[in-house]
C-alpha cells in the first residue's frame, strides 16, 4: 500500500503561483507513476499533469502546459507541482495520483492510477 500526503493548496490572486507538494509513503516501486488530478464542483476529475519517476519522462494537459511544471525529488519521495501564472479556472481540489504502471497513452485517464492522496484546495480569485 501508498500513502500520499499532499499540501500548498491556497486561496490567492489571478495570476500568482503555488507549489504543490505530495509526499509519498510505502515501498518505491508502487509510485513509477505519479500524476496530478484536479476536480472542480460538477466536473469529472482531469488529468493536469503525469511524470514516469524513473525515465523522467512527463507530459500536461494542453489547459496548463507552459504554466505549470511536474517534478520528484527521489530523496525526498516527494512530487511536486509547480503552478504559475493561475487563472480562475484553475481553481479545484488537487489530488496527487500514483501507480506501478500505467498503460500508454492513458496517463489522463483517473482509472490509471491506484493510489490517491486526500487532496488538496486551490482557489483562484480575480
Amino acid at each position: 500500500q501508498v500513502q500520499l500526503v499532499e499540501s500548498g493548496g491556497a486561496s490567492v490572486q489571478a495570476g500568482g503561483s503555488l507549489r504543490l507538494s505530495c509526499v509519498a509513503f510505502g515501498h518505491r516501486n508502487l509510485w513509477y507513476y505519479m500524476g496530478w488530478f484536479r476536480q472542480a464542483p460538477g466536473k469529472e476529475r482531469e488529468g493536469v499533469a503525469y511524470i514516469y519517476t524513473i525515465g523522467g519522462r512527463t507530459d500536461y494537459a494542453d489547459s496548463v502546459k507552459d504554466r505549470f511544471t511536474i517534478s520528484y525529488d527521489n530523496a525526498k519521495n516527494t512530487l511536486y507541482l509547480q503552478m504559475n501564472s493561475l487563472k480562475p479556472e484553475d481553481s479545484a481540489m488537487y489530488y496527487c495520483a500514483a501507480d506501478p504502471r500505467v498503460t500508454g497513452g492513458n496517463w489522463y485517464l483517473a482509472a490509471e492510477y491506484n493510489y490517491w492522496g486526500q487532496g488538496t484546495q486551490v482557489t483562484v480569485s480575480s
